[in-house]
């Protein structure tokens, strides 16, 4: 046990946490696309997957642990780095070049990090905790996508989340180890089309539900 223990305080063990719980977050990324896509059959589609995910009972509840853990790993071990990388070069260098393939994902992964965060916080208050008393959740979704500034911040938080998964995707395959030369053109290009679908995907939805449902 203290093998792993010291073997996760490594900065490359919080790499891998990263990896592993990033490569988590991606597979419920598309579970929760595929779900969301039953918005475009209409009230009754959507309430009924809506329905069948509550009839799963415990299972959503071990499901929705595991996402919370995974979060604050993810968070904290995110934080942790961001702030070792900073303490390790308080000053920053003369000139900003994008050596070693920087991009604008991989720059930026720290602060849209920051502002998924927020984006989540603000989206189960919406949608998780609220009253279901006397609205379906159609209904609550369709009145929340009417409001033009959380639409606004939904698309936004949409592209943060693209340029995060874009990076993240590809640097957590490279994390465990699957970097060879022969693989990563496809696992970028892979990680480039996720990026693309998952701000496309759900940044259409609030809009196919404000203007044209």
């Amino acid at each position: 046990m203290n093998w792993l223990i010291n073997t996760l305080t490594t900065s490359i063990g919080k790499k891998l946490m990263m990896a592993v719980t990033g490569l988590g977050f991606c597979s419920f990324l598309v579970a929760h696309f595929i779900g969301n896509l039953t918005l475009f059959g209409g009230e009754l589609a959507f309430t009924a997957y809506a329905e069948g995910l509550h009839s799963m009972g415990a299972l959503i509840t071990v499901a929705e642990i595991g996402l919370l853990t995974m979060a604050l790993i993810h968070i904290t071990t995110g934080i942790t780095l961001f702030y070792q990388n900073i303490k390790a070069r308080p000053v920053r260098y003369s000139m900003n070049k994008n050596a070693g393939g920087r991009t604008l994902g991989s720059k930026t992964a720290p602060y849209t990090g920051f502002i998924l965060f927020a984006f989540i916080v603000l989206h189960l208050l919406n949608f998780h905790f609220v009253d279901k008393t006397d609205r379906s959740i159609y209904q609550i979704v369709s009145e929340t996508f009417s409001k033009p500034g959380y639409l606004v911040i939904y698309v936004l938080a949409m592209i943060a989340a693209a340029l995060h998964v874009r990076h993240g995707l590809w640097s957590a395959f490279q994390t465990v180890g699957a970097n060879h030369p022969k693989y990563m053109p496809l696992i970028m290009a892979v990680s480039i089309i996720f990026g693309l679908v998952i701000a496309l995907g759900f940044g259409f939805i609030p809009i196919y539900i404000s203007f044209i449902a």
